[in-house]
């Protein structure tokens, strides 16, 4: 039987599958899980609420008998260039960018596996099983924008991490970005998640409109109410760019 998050079922045409792992799963995760408890203890006060598990997200996907792996992840966590890397950003702050220990890769790893994939909680989930939207998502990959880990640079009011590529990948390519398939295990959160769907809202009302000179705005389609394109940053965002290790949160 093949290990979970590898290249299972291949002899499924096309379909498209989401992971949940606990923020910081692995042996490596120590420092991870440290920011993520400070994070979410500030959060859970803050919103008067109680305390949530913090999950990490990435994808298989299944296409022509091979599985890709998708996911965001730190540079120093692979010895060296890790397989499978289609793009590079800062964590923290833009010029943090020129240290590897301050960079993210996001990884489209053909017959690849996700690491620690057998930590993942209720997973995995199949979104879909649709051969355009499976292609649709790896074409998507490479365009994927490259803002700095941790902050909220594109004013979606939630910081940018590896839950926003998940999310920005699904709402692009077709998904149902409200379906209950697509939301965190039962007391669990996944920040992050919201800014990739706003940003993903705001390209696809661009491409819409765009010989009309309409958008002024978005709606958020995981169910907030439309807000302008230059709502301030998040107090989330905020936190994680204080902490000293936060950036860390949604690895």
């Amino acid at each position: 039987m093949t290990a979970p998050g590898g290249p299972a079922h291949l002899d499924d045409q096309a379909s498209v599958d989401l992971y949940w792992l606990p923020l910081g799963a692995g042996q490596s995760g120590q420092c991870v899980r440290g920011s993520g408890r400070i994070y979410e203890a500030f959060m859970s006060a803050r919103q008067h609420r109680p305390r949530l598990r913090l999950y990490h997200s990435a994808l298989i996907v299944r296409l022509d008998g091979h599985a890709h792996a998708i996911e965001m992840a730190p540079v120093w966590a692979v010895g060296g260039h890790g397989p499978g890397v289609v793009s590079e950003g800062s964590v923290g702050a833009p010029s943090w960018g020129r240290s590897r220990l301050f960079r993210y890769e996001v990884r489209c790893w053909r017959d690849g596996t996700i690491p620690d994939a057998s930590t993942a909680v209720d997973s995995p989930r199949r979104v879909s099983s649709s051969r355009s939207q499976a292609n649709q998502v790896l074409r998507l990959v490479e365009s994927f924008p490259t803002a700095t880990w941790g902050r909220d640079e594109q004013q979606a009011g939630d910081m940018w991490n590896s839950n926003s590529l998940t999310a920005w990948l699904l709402a692009l390519s077709g998904h149902d970005v409200r379906s209950t398939a697509l939301q965190p295990p039962a007391g669990g959160a996944a920040p992050g998640w919201a800014a990739g769907l706003v940003v993903a809202n705001r390209a696809r009302a661009g491409q819409a409109c765009s010989s009309e000179g309409c958008c002024g705005g978005w709606t958020d389609q995981s169910g907030g109410s439309s807000l302008p394109a230059s709502s301030s940053c998040s107090a989330s965002a905020a936190v994680a760019c204080t902490l000293p290790a936060a950036w860390w949160v949604g690895a």
